[in-house]
């Protein structure tokens, strides 16, 4: 469990990082009025998935037995993070035209998301906690 513990928790620092570069690569899409392309699909499909691992390492940990009430708080903002960022990458992907602005939401909303999951169980965003319990 304490790897577990560790991996979801040193891997919250990648999500964010891909994040974070994401979101500025497709802010820079944007103002500048460039063609979506296929980059827009790998960038947001990376940052996709990261954070789909993210949040299956956290329901293992729940599964087997770390929960604890802070937790619902947690687990509610994450749950919509993933929805977010999934829903928006997909109707960007089926538009007839791809843009930049649906992906910016996507990764803005996400992020913001999972900086207050971060918070709700009382840590700080950039801070890393050792395993208690």
């Amino acid at each position: 469990m304490n790897f577990l513990f560790q991996f979801h928790s040193g891997l919250r620092f990648l999500v964010l990082l891909v994040g974070l570069v994401a979101l500025v690569y497709f802010a820079v899409g944007q103002v500048t009025k460039r063609t979506a392309g296929k980059d827009v699909r790998v960038l947001g499909a990376i940052y996709s998935g990261l954070l789909d691992l993210q949040f299956l390492i956290g329901i293992v940990m729940v599964a087997l037995g770390r929960y604890y009430p802070q937790l619902i708080g947690h687990i509610v903002t994450m749950v919509l993070a993933v929805a977010v960022t999934h829903v928006l990458l997909v109707r960007n992907r089926k538009k007839p035209q791809p843009g930049f602005l649906l992906p910016l939401v996507a990764v803005a909303v996400s992020l913001l998301l999972i900086a207050g999951g971060i918070m709700a169980i009382g840590r700080g965003v950039l801070t890393q906690t050792a395993f208690v319990g």
